[in-house]
């Protein structure tokens, strides 16, 4: 990310021909930058400037008006942006992707922590009844109700029996039973299906265990993402190193040769960013739909646009239909709304009934809320090819009474459905697990990089030592174009309100700019 514009006092033109990088998780700018000059063995402070200014326009000297509005102010208030979003919002970045990077293994942690439960010790020839299987899970844990049961996604796996104990509150009691045994494996306390370590990875990763009051980092850390990603891909493909852009490919996807010192720290703070741009826009803007406020704001869209998934009807024929629940753990191993336990005997009938309906591999088979309802049989296969189609059966007699097909979900929910899978590094399985920690490792590299710029570019002369280097110059948004403004300042003002909490930063560093850029003015009067 770009900072400050001017060149450290004991470096060379080579060493610094672009402005400074604070932290961040996408490219820089490689622009020219001023030199502040050194001194000689005479006494004189020469200049030794680049052909063009990296992002902060020159001071007038005394004397001199302002500078009017051009179109350079653009890339100035970006530069600016950038540079804050590093500095500020790369801190929340790096902890995303340190956490990310963590939840992304939680697959084969759960099996190295948990194996002896989630797997059975010998695949057997045939499976026993649900109901079977149910009754053991009870006589070893009576407590609560049978609230779902989920049937094993691979022949060396254990069928998981949920029971809602009111005691846990919203977690579950999940009980693991050896489908061709019927033995009891074991229990654990669960959080819609997740094992107790990836829940707590999960929890450090969406709110740093601060409850709702931590989920305010990860939506700054989202909704900052893709400002950063973006900006600082505009900054280094239109970056002007000595009067000249990037001719070719190479000097875009590949840090320059022979670089040495800032400038080789900010070529690959940069290519590496050109190169994880997709992936991070992806979990910009997927991490958002989970967020407080914008998901929120998500929300209101797809209701707006009937872009929710269809809903099953769970009301047997004369029977008044009960609510249904729309939100993204509905269905997946909750607690359920039985009060009184359901017959051992209802979840063969209700699976038999979805097999034959051609419901296919693990499904959770979720008993009815009431007497009026029937019970449900959901796909819950997460792996492309997915599988998500519902059955409503009602048994007693055996019959489906409705259902929906994956294939008629509207595009904005299997968009959303879809992209929850791939943030979490299910999706596509391994492979998918892989692209994500490649992300993870690159984004806190392209931090650290943006860092090490800052510093780089200190001041080192010893009448102006620094520990950093200095902010690129305040104000740029004064100079605008009138067209940007008019065309900018209703589309920044809608981009508030979709992503709240973008919105109130983003007023509070054009506050603390305009209030910097007035105080040195004055000083300078």
């Amino acid at each position: 990310m770009s900072q400050t514009s001017h060149r450290p006092d004991n470096t060379t033109p080579q060493d610094t021909d672009g402005p400074e990088d604070a932290g961040t998780e996408t490219s820089s700018t490689n622009t020219s930058s001023t030199n502040t000059g050194s001194t000689d063995t005479s006494g004189t402070e020469t200049g030794d400037a680049d052909a063009d200014s990296a992002g902060s326009p020159a001071k007038p000297g005394p004397g001199t008006p302002p500078p009017g509005r051009s179109w350079e102010a653009v890339r100035h208030l970006l530069v600016r942006l950038h540079f804050y979003a590093g500095v500020l919002v790369a801190p929340f970045l790096l902890v995303a992707a340190l956490t990310g990077l963590a939840y992304t293994l939680t697959p084969q942690l759960d099996q190295l922590v948990y194996g002896d439960r989630l797997r059975v010790e010998q695949v057997g020839e045939t499976v026993r009844p649900l109901s079977e299987q149910i009754a053991a899970a009870r006589a070893a844990y009576p407590e609560g109700t049978t609230a779902s049961v989920v049937t094993p996604p691979g022949p060396e796996d254990t069928t998981r029996v949920v029971l809602a104990v009111p005691e846990l509150g919203e977690k579950q009691r999940t009980v693991f039973v050896d489908p061709y045994t019927a033995e009891v494996r074991g229990e654990l306390t669960t959080w819609f299906g997740s094992t107790p370590l990836t829940t707590w990875l999960d929890d450090l990763h969406r709110n740093l265990h601060l409850g709702e009051t931590g989920r305010l980092y990860s939506e700054v850390a989202a909704s900052w993402l893709w400002v950063a990603v973006a900006g600082g891909l505009v900054l280094w493909i239109g970056r002007r190193s000595r009067g000249r852009r990037p001719k070719s490919a190479r000097g875009v996807l590949l840090p320059e040769r022979g670089a040495r010192g800032v400038r080789r720290t900010r070529g690959w703070h940069a290519v590496t960013g050109v190169w994880l741009a997709l992936g991070l826009l992806f979990l910009s803007a997927t991490g958002l739909t989970w967020s407080n406020y914008a998901g929120e704001r998500f929300g209101r869209l797809l209701d707006t646009v009937n872009g929710n998934a269809p809903a099953l009807d769970t009301a047997l024929p004369g029977a008044e239909a009960p609510v249904e629940d729309h939100s993204e753990h509905a269905g997946h191993g909750g607690s359920g709304g039985a009060t009184a336990d359901a017959d051992p005997a209802g979840f063969d009938t209700a699976l038999t009934a979805a097999r034959n309906a051609g419901l296919g591999g693990t499904v959770v088979v979720t008993p009815a809320a009431d007497a009026a309802s029937a019970w449900t049989v959901a796909q819950n296969d997460n792996v492309w090819p997915v599988h998500y189609d519902r059955v409503a059966v009602d048994a007693s007699t055996g019959e489906v009474t409705s259902r929906t097909r994956w294939s008629d979900h509207p595009v904005l929910s299997k968009l959303s459905k879809l992209g929850v899978q791939g943030h979490m590094g299910v999706l596509f399985g391994v492979v998918n697990q892989i692209a994500l920690a490649i992300v993870a490792i690159g984004l806190t590299a392209v931090t650290v990089w943006g860092y090490r710029m800052w510093w780089q570019r200190r001041p080192t002369r010893a009448d102006r030592r620094a520990l950093v280097g200095k902010a690129p110059e305040p104000g740029a948004w004064r100079r605008l174009p009138l067209p940007v403004l008019v065309l900018g300042i209703p589309a920044v003002a809608a981009l508030g309100w979709a992503l709240p909490v973008l919105g109130v930063t983003l007023a509070g560093f054009l506050v603390v700019d305009a209030v910097v850029g007035a105080v040195r003015r004055r000083r300078t009067a």
